[in-house]
């Protein structure tokens, strides 16, 4: 592999040193934005949004059609223009630079090849236009075949390629001038799921012997929590929640991030009287106390329970009485949803069979293990 990818990665792993003591140094910081806002008519595509982007980090922007990820990431790249705020790179302001001004690589799910250009022009081509010599073009565009891993294409026109491969060479292509900022736009969203989780493992793989900066645009939940360092989690324009993948998932600030992010129950609690590590679900008459992951700090709160936290066991008072409403095989594992006789759902995923009945209408017991985290009544 080249020198400039062994330095790029060095570089990548200091400032993983310095973000494992604490929060990024302002040296650290790649991206700053302050304040953006974007309104196109009457509609408000950004309310004054505020973003750090570490160097060397993988950060997505994640939400639903309409929440602002694009937007944000057109106004960074200078393909839109706010109508308010700043953005910084590198600590030198961009606000109201162009695009080439700006040293950043973008990559979009349409690839967006030269189809009269073979495979290895396509990938030094941006190093072509800024004057590079012959041979240093040529290292590079080797260099970048190695890291995708599609060394024998160089000869091939990009319509003999699969779309796989072609997705990775409009990546190597991005990567050649050596960005300080990769923006990918949805890159994977146009490919079949078998294909999409395959290459997910090799943006994943690219991003770490690179040490560059990627900053991602998607609406997947699965493919955020896979390939991020942070997630932002967007709504109408807004950041809910910029976090790691983890805090994202069993942390959520509110409800619309934690029912975004997978399944999960909200379940209405009471804190025991005795003691707070202890509590007891509303609606589910007979039902054992939940032992929490920390000690609850409202009295009465909703419980953040994702199905992998449900275990499942012949009714025996240790649990949440249930009923068995429907079983859903998912292939590796099997989706429980349940019913208490109050007409309370709760869902439990299952890895391998259980061996007891899973019939429908069948009672079970359905403890909680490991949730901790409960949002107040009245959040939002």
């Amino acid at each position: 592999m080249s020198s400039e990818i062994s330095l790029a990665t060095q570089e990548g792993r200091l400032i993983e040193a310095q973000k494992s003591h604490g929060e990024a140094s302002p040296a650290a910081v790649k991206v700053s934005a302050r304040a953006l806002a974007k309104s196109f008519g009457a509609y408000q595509a950004l309310r004054n949004v505020d973003l750090e982007i570490r160097s060397g980090e993988f950060l997505t922007l994640l939400g639903p059609s309409g929440c602002g990820k694009t937007t944000l990431m057109r106004i960074i790249a200078g393909l839109e223009t706010s109508d308010s705020g700043t953005i910084a790179i590198d600590g030198r302001d961009v606000t109201h630079a162009p695009p080439r001004h700006r040293g950043l690589g973008m990559v979009f799910q349409n690839y967006s090849l030269f189809p009269h250009m073979t495979v290895a022009d396509n990938i030094g081509y941006g190093l072509a236009v800024k004057g590079r010599p012959k041979a240093a073009v040529a290292a590079r565009v080797a260099a970048m075949l190695d890291l995708i891993r599609l060394p024998q294409v160089a000869d091939r026109k990009p319509a003999a390629l699969s779309g796989g491969q072609q997705q990775r060479v409009a990546l190597a292509r991005a990567l050649a001038t050596e960005p300080s900022l990769l923006m990918l736009d949805e890159p994977l969203g146009a490919l079949d799921l078998k294909l999409r989780r395959q290459l997910q493992g090799e943006l994943k793989r690219i991003h770490r012997e690179t040490g560059m900066t990627f900053l991602f645009v998607t609406h997947d939940q699965e493919e955020a929590l896979f390939l991020s360092d942070r997630i932002a989690v967007m709504r109408d324009g807004r950041i809910e929640q910029l976090d790691v993948p983890d805090a994202i998932y069993h942390r959520p600030v509110n409800d619309y991030v934690a029912d975004f992010i997978g399944d999960v129950t909200l379940l209405p609690c009471s804190v025991d009287a005795t003691d707070r590590s202890r509590a007891h679900a509303e609606g589910w008459p007979g039902a054992a106390a939940i032992t929490l992951a920390e000690p609850a700090r409202h009295e009465t709160f909703r419980l953040v329970v994702r199905p992998e936290q449900v275990r499942l066991a012949p009714r025996s008072g240790i649990g949440l009485p249930a009923a068995i409403e429907e079983v859903i095989n998912e292939g590796s594992t099997t989706l429980v949803l349940l019913r208490s006789a109050d007409g309370h759902g709760l869902k439990a995923r299952l890895m391998g069979r259980p061996s007891f009945d899973l019939s429908r209408r069948a009672d079970v017991d359905a403890i909680v293990e490991g949730a901790g985290i409960g949002l107040p009544a009245a959040s939002s």
